[in-house]
């Protein structure tokens, strides 16, 4: 399709104006080929005929469809030209508060001039990690890009951020330097990313100030490289610095600053530490007064210097070089109001004493008389003599200056050189990210060499720009294979040759420096001369010799020659460098250390700087003359082509600053200024570059779902792509138009709007066609309902009609009879009241005249006495001033006459005569003068003399003249009394007269009252029973209200309570939630803590042998040799702390405390030993009656145990004859060095028959006790008596046929017991001898420490160079290293003690059993004569109690076994839910049932850190961390269930109560698994979060669920995910499926359905907070179909929840605020009424989350309307009293509060069977 076939009626087009740029214009008619005029109608409906240029005959440019407006990529317009990107920007500036802009690889950014609420922490975690096209263009975008290209394409990136002074260029960097701080974090504990954030202040105090454009400029171009290690988190920073305006630190303009740190000196001269600087006001300085106005709005200097103070000290600078720096800073100011007088013409002076000098010299360190010399004096140096030469007032000023500029220069290089040293890091760099802040092109009145070096250094970065873009639109058409047809684009080479080419206008300018009598003019002659026909680029000013033009990119620039030569050379008074070289400050001293070398004055860092070495003294001299010969342009090309090879070695990203009005207005668009810098910054010559080939570029998927209305059914094919080929075949038929490539199509500039307006067209007729035939239908149904209720109104009509009027004829005869007699009573009353009134008024009347005439006459008395008074007023007033008129007249013309006279003598005292007469004899005159002063001292001294007599005698006259005055005064004072006491007198006779006459009235009034009185009361009496009738009526209606109000006020308190109860709910979960929080925060510092400790552990070395100790019945299985309790690990990291720092006194202090503690424990348990012996004394006797009558049902136990003795004895015997032949074996070969084979198989033969040992001594005494029965039963075989033994005894004995068998079996069992006891006898001996030889141990090392304690409380009195002699460090070392023995020492005796303890129990028993042994008789009925047969009677458990017993050396294993390795998946499946809960709260109450604290408190902390162990090792399994979330919750429902707290055990069984703890309240250990379990909730949902969060704005936001209802909209440059389901994007399908997943897990392992609500609830919080998230940053996404979208997946989410039983959970509510953003994006958004619904609807979205929504609102197709900025006011201005918080994002981190509800079991614990899978053989039922 022909352009120009697009100028059709209703088209609308930019014509050009002068005010706004452009103007928007609508066609009235079709334009035709060779049609010169153009028929327009603008907006403001005029009318307008547009001429086309005849030459071109150029058509004006199109207006893009309202659909493509607003775009957050510029190039996504279909018309890519000036105007449409003017629009766009002021668009989105103005209607859309939208700051930033992608303009395909550039983010413009528009500065706002107000704080956005665009930059917190919820924003930068919003765009980390997301694709730079999906979310809205923001800084952070761009941050985001750069951070992810570098860690995925292992390249260093730059960012590049430029505009005009005032742009926003320095905050766009300081928030792209913040993003990466908070994303990549630091890779060490030096918070490296806060330093680099807090070398922003400090550059801002030193090279910000304040300017008519900008509060806050940069007055210099920074790049900082951001450092990233291989893991990219940020190890330091390095700054390189570009041109700093040392010009302002001696002058500024009008209402402009010199730098802010200034006057934050100034600001912060109260302060104790800054008095010595002898600071005052910013008034007071001629440095910071020139600008007139030192303060900026809104700032606070001294809360800046505060700032600036912090960040210094974060950066390692310490105090007193912070005090050395304001120190100089100081000296600057003081230097600036030094006072320079001339001497004469050609010298100058600083008069002596100056105060400002002094104080200069005391703070440098220097003397006055040299500095006070050397300011008005320079040293000329010929090649064989040196003047000192004085120079004038003017030089020498500029010469302070200079000084003053010079200092002020190489303290910012100081700074930024310390500034980089505290940014570096040791750790190697692997990548970084450049920012370059530098200044804009710039143009001004009149424009200097800093001008020429900002625009020159622009002309570079632009050329670079150009390149990049034109490279990146190559790359993608070649990717493409898409014909690569030249694009022709602005080369600014030319220009740069120009600047810095040899004998370029930089070279020449070189070149005059060196000239002896160089000037600006001579140089600018060079300039025209060299270049003026050469180059088309350099021009000459007409009215000018001294200033040149140069045609730059974006404009042309006129540069004024003055002072170029001067700011190039930067001269400095040598010799001032040297007195200030001889200071004693070493600080200063410090700072022009460089000047012996080759040191960059623009502060470039060490990466950009060359250094020489030091050569000898002879030779430095002429170096640093070089070295001073090199100029700042030649430093700046030098730094600026270091810069470009920089960037050109990154992958660049660009950020253009656009100035929106120079105002500093908040969101105010001026277009001429946005246009201007558009054009200077780069971003119409990418829209040219762009739109020169194919700026518009689809998928083909992309371009099949906008477009599929244009296909017809047999067009669509299953190959997308020949589909859309076809289809764009038919519909544009100029193939130059589009290209296909591999995977998109590319349009010319303007197919696109084609292609819409055929879409629209498509779907306007579709439109119309529906509203037809639905229109049709609906006025059929309604004229078929208008006749129906027409038949009918019209029936009822006129029957109502009829009745009417019968009604009418009675009322209308009746109201005549009514009628008459009214008006009759009417007249009446009306003649009566006239006449009453007639002569109510004429008695008023009269008595009015009456007194109206009285009055007169008293006033015409009285006024002709205030006339008297008045006219001799008059009379005397007009000759006073006549008097006085006519004295100033007198004077008046006395004066004239004196002028007069005066003037004469002036002109006699000027003439040459009288001045020749006058010095006649002037000698003889003053010699007469001289006389006469010598007489007049004379005659003073005398009246001085008279004077102190005549003093005297008035003082004395005076003190007689007051007495007599005060006694006058007396007297007329008490004159003025009487006089005074008879006007009172008079007063008072007045006022009695007056009080009389008033009594009079008063009586008279008083009587007319009585009367009135009385007839009121008498109407008062009839009114009163009228009111009485009224009361009750009254009294009834208020008794009614009485009670609505009290019922009104019942419902009002249930209310307030019902709230204050919600109130008081909130504060509980908020406190729950800082609760938890803190566990959170205690759990990251405690894995801090220990990945810090397994770090320390790595970079130490390998502790010392006969440290660490393994029991020998531990396992030497890794897994379970890592376990240790909480007491070997604190031992061990004591272990590890000797060895990495041998000498810390503290850990020495802390191990003897240790020592102490573990005797003192020792005692004690050997105390408690004795008592339970005593104990055990004592209750024996109880005991031996218990056991009798247990008797009966231990025998059968005896017996079963006797029938096995036989085969366990023989292997008995076989185990000690194995012990023996190892023990002999061992033997003949020397005793085996711990550790070898033979000596592990000795111990665990030695282990195993220990065990052994014990149950065989058992089974001795049941067979002792067993035989003992069966003889008593032989010997009473005969008699007839009752037997004691049970029937299966003597069945058992019956056969044994032969007694000798019974004989022969008892010795051999005698045998065996000897054997046993002899063995067990050996081993208590060998433990006596062993628990003696430990003792003496203990002993000596208890006197060995003491000595050390002794010695070392000696040696801390000794200083402390004493105190660290090798001597006492080796001896700290040894004796640590004996402590640790001593303790491991100790936990084995206890372990002994404990296990002799347990042993003497069983002893005891069993002895007990046997010497109280009784028999009993059976009963009576019991035959024994009768003939008993064997019978084998099977083996039967006792009565399981629920417990579990296990040794102590067994802990390591059950926990190996039932938490470090155990698979939650086949434990869900297979066995009971908290199955590992039920059996360690088994084991549990065994250690409570024998009441051994010490294997409580073991068995529960080593549970505790098993679990913690399992989960940080897996805490990323969502599995995992279910399960023992679930398992946790159960233990600590067991430990409520089983406490004996009534209130838990009231939902036990019988059975379950009988299973309370009885010795131990673990209340603490409750709060300490709460806790475990609160942490375990929170790793559950981070996990699960992990889980969800890629899922979540795939599936609801950009999935569509609903096929068609949303198209796609044009895409730019920044291509967005696409909606179309691909294969691995995420669907809502997938998170349904996810939390199904998540679901059916929990309920597997049992979780407790509480706690399963409370996690669905988190879970649909973080669906609905991320989702609205990215709603609030997505323009795309917030449109009426995506609402519906939402939705529609909210309502499925509902659904699963109702499938799940959980509506009742809350989940719900959480995801109200995103189904109010859902309505609020389809509701209508027009009238004030739906501004009301709006407001009322969205409750729950905050008032800036409204607004944004509103301002994102984007149509989608162009039926839909865009919301009015006058609504969106409307909305604000309803919303305004709300109180909430500002914050824009939902927090996606907040985990609400849990609880854990209790639960308890059914489950009874003796049940509960232990599966042979779980490897816990070790354990026994008991």
């Amino acid at each position: 399709m022909a352009a120009s076939e697009l100028y059709t009626k209703y088209a609308r087009v930019w014509i050009p104006d002068a005010e706004e740029v452009w103007k928007s214009a609508e066609l009235i008619r079709d334009y035709k080929q060779g049609d010169n005029i153009l028929h327009l109608q603008l907006e403001d409906g005029s009318e307008l005929e547009h001429k086309l240029d005849p030459k071109t005959k150029n058509l004006p440019h199109l207006r893009n469809p309202d659909i493509l407006v607003g775009e957050n990529d510029l190039t996504a317009l279909s018309y890519l030209h000036e105007p449409a990107v003017l629009h766009n920007l002021k668009v989105r500036f103005i209607d859309s508060k939208l700051i930033y802009t992608y303009c395909g690889i550039v983010l413009v950014a528009i500065n706002p001039y107000e704080n956005l609420p665009i930059y917190g922490t919820d924003i930068i975690n919003a765009y980390s990690g997301q694709n730079m096209g999906d979310m809205d263009p923001h800084i952070f975008a761009v941050a985001e890009e750069a951070y992810k290209q570098m860690a995925r394409d292992e390249r260093n990136q730059s960012i590049i951020v430029s505009g005009e002074s005032g742009a926003g260029k320095t905050v766009s960097a300081k928030y792209a330097m913040r993003y990466f701080a908070t994303v990549s974090g630091s890779a060490s504990e030096a918070n490296v990313e806060e330093k680099v954030l807090a070398s922003n202040p400090i550059m801002e105090a030193i090279g910000n100030a304040k300017t008519t454009r900008n509060d806050n400029s940069s007055r210099f171009g920074k790049y900082i490289e951001i450092g990233f290690d291989n893991r990219y988190r940020i190890i330091g920073a390095n700054m390189r610095t570009y041109l700093l305006e040392k010009s302002r630190v001696v002058f500024q303009a009008d209402e402009e600053r010199n730098y802010h740190v200034f006057y934050q000196l100034c600001a912060s001269s109260h302060l104790p530490e800054f008095k010595a600087l002898k600071l005052g006001s910013a008034d007071d300085f001629h440095y910071t007064k020139q600008g007139r106005n030192p303060v900026i709005d809104g700032v606070d200097d001294a809360k800046e210097m505060s700032t600036t103070r912090n960040a210094f000290t974060l950066l390692g600078i310490n105090e007193s070089y912070q005090m050395g720096l304001f120190q100089v800073l100081a000296a600057i100011l003081h230097l600036g109001n030094v006072e320079i007088k001339d001497r004469d013409s050609d010298s100058s002076v600083i008069p002596p004493n100056n105060s400002h000098l002094t104080v200069f010299c005391e703070l440098m360190g220097v003397t006055y008389q040299d500095m006070s010399h050397w300011l008005c004096h320079k040293k000329l140096k010929t090649a064989t003599e040196t003047y000192i030469k004085t120079i004038p007032k003017l030089q020498a000023i500029n010469a302070r200056d200079a000084l003053s500029k010079h200092i002020y220069a190489k303290l910012f290089n100081w700074i930024v050189d310390h500034v980089n040293k505290a940014l570096h890091s040791a750790v190697k760099q692997h990548s970084f990210i450049g920012v370059l802040d530098i200044y804009g092109f710039e143009t001004f009145e009149i424009n200097s060499f800093e001008q020429f070096c900002i625009n020159y250094a622009n002309e570079k970065l632009q050329q670079q720009f150009n390149m990049h873009v034109f490279k990146l639109e190559q790359e993608e058409y070649m990717k493409e294979q898409i014909p690569w047809t030249l694009i022709d684009f602005y080369d600014n080479q030319p220009c740069i040759n120009l600047i810095e080419a040899k004998m370029g206008i930089l070279d020449l300018l070189d070149e005059e420096c060196r000239m002896p009598k160089g000037s600006d003019d001579s140089w600018a002659q060079k300039l025209y001369n060299t270049h003026l026909k050469t180059c088309a680029l350099f021009e000459k000013p007409r009215m000018s010799n001294k200033a040149f033009i140069i045609q730059h990119f974006a404009d042309k620039v006129e540069y004024q020659c003055e002072g170029f030569l001067e700011k190039n050379k930067d001269t400095v008074n040598e010799e001032q460098i040297n007195v200030l070289k001889a200071s004693k400050f070493d600080l200063l001293v410090e700072l022009f250390q460089d000047e012996e070398k080759a040191t960059s004055p623009t502060g470039a860092p060490t990466g950009g700087r060359t250094r020489l070495s030091v050569k000898p003294d002879k030779s430095r001299p002429n170096q640093t003359s070089k070295e001073h010969k090199k100029t700042v342009g030649l430093q700046f090309r030098n730094s600026l082509q270091l810069l470009m090879e920089t960037l050109n070695a990154t992958t660049p990203h660009y950020v253009r600053c656009i100035k929106p009005n120079d105002f500093k207005y908040p969101f105010t668009f001026d277009p001429k200024r946005a246009v201007q810098q558009l054009r200077a910054c780069g971003v119409l010559e990418t829209i040219r570059i762009s739109a020169a080939g194919f700026p518009s570029r689809w998928t083909y998927q992309e371009f099949f779902s906008r477009y599929r209305v244009l296909m017809k059914q047999k067009d669509v094919l299953t190959d997308k792509k020949l589909t859309c080929k076809n289809v764009l075949e038919k519909l544009v038929q100029d193939p130059d138009k589009y290209q296909f490539g591999k995977t998109k199509i590319f349009f010319r500039a303007g197919q696109v709007a084609y292609l819409e307006k055929l879409r629209a067209d498509k779907l306007r007729a579709a439109c119309i066609r529906i509203q037809k035939t639905i229109r049709c239908w609906l006025a059929r149904k309604k004229y078929l309902r208008m006749k129906n209720a027409a038949i009918t109104i019209q029936r009822h009509v006129r029957g109502y009609q009829a009745r009417c009027l019968a009604k009418f004829l009675r009322r209308t005869r009746a109201a005549i009879i009514i009628q008459k007699y009214q008006r009759m009573y009417v007249q009446r009353t009306r003649y009566r009241r006239m006449q009453a009134a007639a002569l109510a008024m004429q008695c008023i009347l009269r008595a009015y005249m009456a007194r109206q005439h009285y009055k007169a006459l008293l006033r015409e008395h009285k006024a002709i006495i205030i006339q008297k008074m008045v006219r001799g007023w008059l009379a005397r007033q007009w000759y006073k001033r006549s008097l006085a008129a006519i004295v100033y007249l007198q004077c008046c013309v006395r004066r004239m006459r004196a002028k007069r006279e005066l003037k004469k003598l002036k002109i006699e005292a000027r003439s040459v005569e009288h001045f020749k007469k006058l010095n006649i004899g002037m000698e003889n005159k003053i010699m007469q003068l001289q006389r006469r002063i010598d007489e007049q001292n004379k005659e003073n001294r005398v009246l001085s003399e008279k004077l102190s007599g005549l003093e005297s005698t008035y003082t004395v006259e005076s003190e007689r003249l007051r007495s007599e005055v005060s006694r006058l005064r007396g007297t007329e004072e008490e004159a003025r009394n009487n006089a005074n006491r008879i006007t009172s007198l008079q007063e008072e006779l007045a006022r009695l007269r007056t009080e009389l006459q008033t009594t009079r009235n008063e009586k008279k009034a008083i009587e007319d009252w009585a009367e009135t009185y009385r007839d009121e009361m008498e109407q008062m009496v009839s009114e009163l029973k009228e009111q009485n009738g009224l009361l009750k009526s009254e009294k009834e209606d208020l008794n009614r209200l009485i009670q609505e109000q009290s019922q009104q006020m019942t419902e009002k308190m249930a209310k307030a309570l019902q709230q204050e109860t919600q109130q008081l709910e909130n504060e509980l979960n908020e406190e729950r939630s800082r609760y938890q929080n803190l566990l959170t925060e205690h759990l990251r510092l405690e894995e801090r803590y220990d990945d810090l400790k397994e770090e320390m552990t790595l970079n130490v070395n390998i502790p010392k042998p006969g440290h660490r100790r393994t029991d020998s019945t531990h396992s030497s299985n890794e897994s379970e040799s890592t376990y240790t309790s909480e007491l070997v690990e604190s031992e061990e990291s004591s272990r590890g702390g000797e060895v990495r720092a041998a000498l810390d006194m503290s850990l020495f202090l802390k191990l003897q405390k240790r020592v102490m503690e573990l005797e003192q424990e020792k005692q004690s348990l050997q105390n408690e030993l004795d008592k339970r012996e005593e104990q055990f004394q004592r209750a024996r006797a109880r005991d031996d009656e218990e056991h009798k009558k247990a008797r009966s049902a231990e025998l059968e136990y005896e017996s079963l145990k006797r029938q096995e003795l036989e085969s366990e004895n023989k292997k008995l015997k076989h185990n000690l004859n194995e012990i023996r032949q190892s023990l002999s074996g061992n033997a003949g070969a020397g005793s085996a060095a711990p550790g070898s084979p033979s000596y592990k198989v000795l111990l665990d033969q030695l282990n195993s028959s220990n065990e052994e040992l014990e149950v065989r001594k058992e089974e001795v005494l049941i067979l002792r006790s067993q035989l003992v029965s069966q003889k008593e039963a032989m010997q009473h075989k005969d008699e007839k008596e009752t037997m004691t033994e049970p029937m299966h005894y003597v069945e058992d004995v019956q056969k044994m046929k032969d007694a000798g068998e019974i004989t022969q079996a008892y010795m051999g069992l005698k045998d065996t017991n000897r054997l046993l006891e002899s063995q067990l006898q050996a081993q208590k001996r060998s433990h006596d001898n062993e628990v003696e030889v430990l003792r003496g141990e203990l002993q000596s090392m208890k006197e060995e420490n003491n000595r050390q304690q002794q010695l070392l409380a000696q040696n801390l009195q000794l200083p402390p160079e004493a105190r660290i002699e090798a001597s006492l460090q080796h001896e700290i070392t040894r004796l640590t290293n004996e402590n640790l023995d001593l303790m491991e020492q100790l936990e084995k005796q206890d372990r002994t003690v404990r296990k002799l303890k347990k042993q003497l129990k069983v002893f005891a028993k069993k002895i007990g059993e046997l010497e109280g042994g009784q028999v009993e008789n059976i009963s009576p009925g019991q035959m024994v004569d009768e003939s008993i047969r064997p019978v084998n009677i099977p083996r039967r458990e006792k009565d399981f109690q629920g417990m579990l017993e296990y040794k102590k050396e067994d802990e390591l294993k059950l926990v190996k076994n039932l938490i470090l390795e155990l698979k939650p998946r086949g434990v869900a499946v297979n066995f009971i839910p908290g199955l590992p809960a039920y059996i360690l709260f088994m084991c549990l109450r065994h250690a409570d049932y024998v009441n051994d604290d010490q294997k409580v408190r073991s068995l529960l902390t080593s549970t505790i850190n098993s679990i913690k162990k399992i989960l940080k090792k897996r805490g990323d399994d969502f599995e995992t961390v279910s399960f023992w979330l679930s398992n946790t919750c159960r233990f600590l429902h067991c430990l409520k269930q089983y406490s004996g707290d009534e209130q838990f055990m009231k939902f036990n069984s019988t059975k379950q109560n009988e299973h309370c703890l009885s010795n131990f309240d673990l209340a603490e250990y409750r709060q300490v698994l709460s806790d475990l379990a609160i942490q375990i909730y929170q790793q559950l949902i981070k996990c699960m979060e992990n889980i969800l969060q890629p899922m979540i704005v795939s599936g609801m936001l950009e999935h569509e669920t609903i096929q068609g209802v949303s198209g796609l909209k044009p895409t730019g440059l920044r291509k967005r995910t696409s909606s179309i389901a691909d294969e691995g994007t995420y669907t809502l399908d997938s998170i349904l499926r996810q939390l199904n997943s998540f679901h059916s897990i929990m309920c597997q392992h049992g979780t407790d359905p509480e706690l399963i609500k409370q996690v669905v609830k988190q879970q649909f919080y973080i669906i609905g907070a991320v989702t609205l998230n990215n709603l609030l940053l997505r323009k795309d996404m917030c449109s009426w179909s995506k609402g519906m979208q939402i939705r529609y997946n909210v309502s499925q989410l509902e659904e699963w929840l109702r499938d799940k039983n959980l509506m009742n959970c809350g989940a719900k509510e959480t995801l109200e605020p995103l189904i109010q953003a859902a309505q609020l994006l389809q509701v209508k958004k027009k009238t004030d009424e739906d501004a009301e619904a709006i407001c009322s609807m969205c409750n729950a979205l905050s008032t800036a989350q409204i607004v944004k929504v509103l301002n994102l609102y984007t149509p989608v197709n162009e039926f839909e309307e865009r919301v009015s900025v006058t609504f969106i006011r409307t909305i604000q201005n309803r919303l305004r009293d709300r109180i909430e918080s500002p914050q824009l994002l939902m927090d996606t981190k907040l985990i609400y509060p849990v609880t854990f509800p209790f639960n308890p079991s059914s489950l009874g614990l003796e049940t509960i069977q232990i599966p042979g899978s779980l490897n816990l053989g070790f354990l026994t039922r008991v």
